[in-house]
């Protein structure tokens, strides 16, 4: 299927890793102009030499997303490559578990500088031109703590959450932009991020690794974690042309782990 993004300039934050390379990877297949971003300069890089070398089109930016003074020079230093940032996909580094009372200002403030405000700073600076050509796409990938909080991940699931109100107030406001603005949620997808909370929780528990991933796996109806191919396919939809009518919403890849309705 062509899902219409050939061409189409699209920055992934924190694509050097599990879920933003992935999806840097998917997009690329699909044509896009890839700008791979990454506060780890040698895993972006990677990232773009991988796309590259099965015929896609990357390059890639060292970048500290909290440092907010460089967002203009990083982005027009995209906008000088590729033209105006058609697709951006929001996806940050976690902070550390931790119980969401008792941790001090300072450590809030890092982490809402790092993962809630520069994402609204970043995405500020691109819709200008999103606007000026009637069509872009905002992605911002979170937590499955955003509807079920997670039991030490305190910080995690109160700064994300903050990213929802603010996906759904942003695409009232652009949609009549051509613009859509959608949150998506990940389940347990087999990534190092997801490794690290495990053995984490192990540690916690005094319990073996293979225990917990079993307890986890047992919780999802499809009966295993989910791959990051899987995740990226599902964001290069909604960053095409065919999702033009979702917008404002909140999409779930987690294999019906999320009890919610």
């Amino acid at each position: 299927m062509d899902l219409g993004i050939s061409g189409k300039c699209a920055l992934v934050l924190g694509a050097g890793g599990g879920l933003g390379g992935a999806i840097a990877h998917t997009l690329a297949a699909e044509g896009a102009k890839v700008v791979v971003a990454d506060i780890d300069g040698g895993a972006a890089a990677k990232t773009a030499d991988s796309i590259r070398s099965v015929g896609g089109e990357a390059f890639s930016i060292e970048w500290d997303i909290s440092d907010l003074a460089a967002i203009e020079s990083n982005v027009s230093d995209i906008e000088s490559r590729y033209g105006n940032v058609a697709i951006l996909v929001n996806n940050t580094g976690g902070p550390p578990p931790t119980t969401v009372s008792g941790q001090p200002a300072e450590q809030w403030a890092k982490f809402f500088q790092s993962m809630v405000l520069s994402v609204i700073a970043l995405t500020d600076r691109v819709l200008p031109g999103m606007r000026n050509t009637g069509w872009g796409r905002v992605i911002t990938s979170t937590s499955s703590g955003i509807i079920a909080p997670i039991p030490n991940l305190g910080l995690s699931n109160a700064l994300r959450s903050a990213l929802v109100g603010w996906s759904k107030t942003l695409a009232k406001e652009v949609g009549g932009a051509g613009i859509t603005s959608n949150i998506v949620v990940p389940g347990r997808i087999a990534t190092p991020r997801i490794m690290f909370l495990d053995e984490q929780k192990a540690k916690r528990e005094g319990r073996s690794i293979e225990d917990v991933s079993a307890e986890s796996t047992a919780s999802i109806p499809v009966g295993r974690y989910g791959r990051p191919q899987e995740y990226g396919d599902v964001v290069a939809f909604l960053a095409s042309p065919r999702a033009s009518f979702i917008t404002g919403s909140i999409i779930r890849v987690d294999g019906g782990m999320i009890a919610s309705i």
